[in-house]
């Protein structure tokens, strides 16, 4: 496992560079505080102080790559040398696709990735609910999840999100281990004249009620259903204290929409690019 003090290094490193450059990195910290120090870990330190990392994070055969500079330490090559050796890890590990984060806002970031063979594949944004009276819904019902849906969430992935089956099935497997443990993650289903047509799941810290994995199966979608969930959770989350974000993966603005009519602001957002290798 990670040190203590590696992940406070990592921590503290993070704050910096948000601070610094206006931005806000996605280091899957779910993912770094309960998995093993892997080879998928690269931490350089000088005079044991963090000055760089780099994570890979695997999600089945696809691999989310992130890391970080310390801005004084920037234009010295220390990022690209962990870069090249997460690479050179990437392609010994057969991943069937590489993709590189990046905080939208940041320039830095893109001029590197625009240096190293990435194309943009698609972005990522944070939304924050601004408050307004919301109806109550009907004709939507929400239930928690039970292993017999693990099947149905899995299509949700491949149908909704176009991810590959394999790589939706180890998510789904991570995302069911974690909530088994947590009491403040919910995985509800959608259903409307008792047929089950999609998913969200909602996590709960420090006040903030953040909804994540929101599909539909395609055949339901342009059918009103859901802005009525997106309604329904947010009215029930905000009564209870929280306030409400959500994280969306959208491949144009229009895709936006939806939220954005049901009062979500986008606060942040993450490009994702596609890193070209041999084993594409």
């Amino acid at each position: 496992m990670f040190t203590t003090k590696q992940l406070q290094d990592i921590e503290t490193l993070q704050k910096e560079c948000e601070a610094h450059d206006g931005i806000q990195l996605k280091l899957n910290w779910e993912m770094l505080r309960t998995r093993d120090l892997e080879e998928r870990d690269f931490l350089y330190y000088e005079e044991n102080e963090l000055v760089a990392f780099l994570g890979i994070y695997a999600f089945g055969s696809t691999a989310e790559v992130c890391g970080m500079v310390k801005p004084s330490e920037r234009r010295k090559g220390h990022f690209k040398r962990l870069f090249m050796k997460a690479m050179a890890k990437a392609k010994q590990q057969k991943f069937k696709k590489i993709l590189l984060n990046a905080p939208a806002e940041s320039q830095e970031a893109k001029a590197f990735l625009n240096k190293h063979d990435a194309v943009p594949a698609f972005s990522e944004h944070q939304m924050e609910w601004q408050e307004r009276p919301l109806n109550e819904v009907e004709g939507v019902t929400l239930r928690e999840a039970k292993n017999e849906d693990l099947d149905m969430r899995i299509r949700l992935d491949v149908e909704a999100f176009g991810v590959l089956e394999e790589d939706a099935k180890a998510m789904e497997s991570r995302i069911e281990s974690r909530i088994e443990s947590d009491e403040d993650t919910d995985m509800l289903m959608i259903e409307v004249d008792t047929q089950t047509i999609g998913k969200i799941r909602i996590k709960r810290e420090d006040g903030q009620a953040w909804i994540y994995g929101f599909s539909i199966l395609p055949d339901f979608q342009g059918k009103g259903t859901g802005r009525k969930v997106l309604q329904k959770v947010v009215k029930e989350q905000s009564m209870q204290g929280h306030s409400v974000y959500l994280e969306v993966e959208t491949k144009n603005a229009h895709a936006l929409n939806l939220y954005e009519s049901v009062g979500f602001k986008v606060v942040h957002a993450q490009d994702y690019y596609l890193y070209k290798n041999e084993n594409d």
